[in-house]
């Protein structure tokens, strides 16, 4: 029987995030972004459109369907490794499909723009994929009582690896590559391929591959479906984790779409210049992490529901500032550093704590991979929906500050469904 609490076991998980949690950064919210915001809106009276959309919602429809296929695929895939007992087969697939997309976007230039949002995609399949894998291992190496620092912890890891990358990346564009921004723009996205791949070996290494050592079936595919459909029912039997999950589909619709977004609401919204909006992101991640130090430790003082409707309702407040906000007022930068700092004070802490109680709230099993595929399945659908939205409400109204509105609502939602959550192990009804 594996060991839990191995330190060498626990340290080699969180190193994941430390891995991959630059895509996150520099691809998903920094970099990439404003890069294609550049290619793509350099003339704003006439902006370069994708199949007659308008960049911005093209932008958010490729991501879109970029989760719709991971909610086809991961809830098949998890059931096959958890049935398999090799997990680890998946989450490597996974890395190496996004660390390469990542440095497949050198070639994005403003005659591509299908290559740029297709790599992008693909990018984000991997990332979002290998995520399943990678957060059921949680409650299979280490007990309970460490699951919420652990999290936490890989978070943090996370946030502290991607701000170095990131800064890296900034000297590279800004100092080294001053008056040849573009070419050292794309660079940046080979190293971040580079940098998930190569550390994510150390994971690699020192993950168990089968803790449980099952024993291969002969029909792999008809007894991987079989338990499907078992998680399927059991989870459907189960009042506290069907509570959290639908709260949990509503505010990581508003707060993934949010993250997603963000550094095109400050360039178009605001009208920030690369320079400040790369500098608040940046200062973002770096308050995320006391943000999941801050609800570790609230949770082991008021416990994890308390804390995860605290940080849903700043949530709120968020959405609501950036409905308000005024593009010609002149505080309007102030008024978006506002909203940023709550966002960094809530990111990460969220984040983490969402994973830690969902695994909390798991029953003894050895299917971990497949109930987190349904895990990873609801905040995929929530995003698709979120990004949707923000599309549509772009295409309607030419602007973004609308769906901030829509999003704020989903958050209202969530916090209602969540105050009816009970903080203990299911019980089926």
């Amino acid at each position: 029987m594996f060991q839990k609490n191995n330190p060498k076991v626990v340290n080699a998980w969180k190193f994941y995030d430390w891995a991959n949690s630059v895509h996150s950064l520099v691809i998903a919210s920094a970099v990439f972004p404003i890069y294609y915001g550049a290619v793509t809106l350099s003339n704003t009276a006439n902006p370069t459109k994708f199949m007659g959309f308008h960049p911005e919602a093209a932008f958010n429809f490729s991501l879109a369907i970029c989760f719709f296929l991971v909610i086809l695929m991961s809830p098949v895939l998890s059931s096959v490794a958890d049935t398999i007992g090799n997990k680890k087969k998946f989450l490597k697939f996974f890395c190496y499909l996004g660390s390469f997309s990542c440095m497949g976007l050198f070639f994005f230039t403003e005659e591509n723009i299908w290559l740029g949002l297709l790599l992008n995609l693909l990018a984000a399949v991997g990332y979002w994929g290998s995520m399943v894998f990678y957060n059921s291992y949680l409650p299979e190496i280490v007990t309970e009582d460490r699951m919420d620092k652990t999290s936490a912890q890989g978070f943090m890891v996370g946030y502290v690896g991607s701000v170095i990358l990131l800064v890296i990346c900034l000297v590279l564009i800004q100092v080294v590559g001053a008056g040849n921004e573009g070419f050292w723009t794309r660079l940046s996205f080979v190293l971040v391929g580079l940098w998930w791949m190569g550390f994510a070996q150390i994971t690699f290494r020192r993950l168990p591959t089968n803790i449980y050592n099952k024993k291969i079936p002969r029909s792999i595919f008809k007894s991987s479906f079989k338990e499907l459909r078992n998680v399927a029912r059991e989870l459907n039997s189960y009042s506290t984790l069907r509570i959290f999950l639908g709260s949990f589909f509503f505010y990581s619709l508003g707060m993934q779409t949010i993250f997603l977004v963000a550094a095109l609401f400050g360039q178009s919204e605001i009208g920030l210049t690369t320079d400040k909006l790369i500098m608040t992101i940046l200062l973002i991640q770096i308050e995320a992490i006391l943000g999941a130090w801050l609800f570790s430790f609230l949770s082991g003082k008021i416990g994890n529901r308390n804390t995860l409707l605290i940080g849903i309702f700043i949530w709120i407040i968020v959405c609501l500032l950036g409905y308000t906000i005024e593009k010609e007022s002149p505080s309007v930068e102030t008024q978006f550093y506002i909203m940023a700092a709550l966002v960094g004070l809530v990111m990460g802490g969220i984040q983490s704590l969402s994973r830690s109680t969902y695994a909390k709230l798991l029953p003894p099993t050895e299917d971990h991979t497949t109930y987190f595929s349904f895990y990873d399945v609801f905040e995929k659908m929530a995003l698709c929906l979120g990004l949707f939205t923000f599309g549509l409400i772009i295409e309607m109204t030419e602007g973004m500050k609308v769906s901030t509105l829509a999003m704020g609502a989903s958050f209202c939602i969530s916090f209602v469904i969540m105050c009816f959550l009970k903080m203990k192990k299911p019980v089926s009804n």
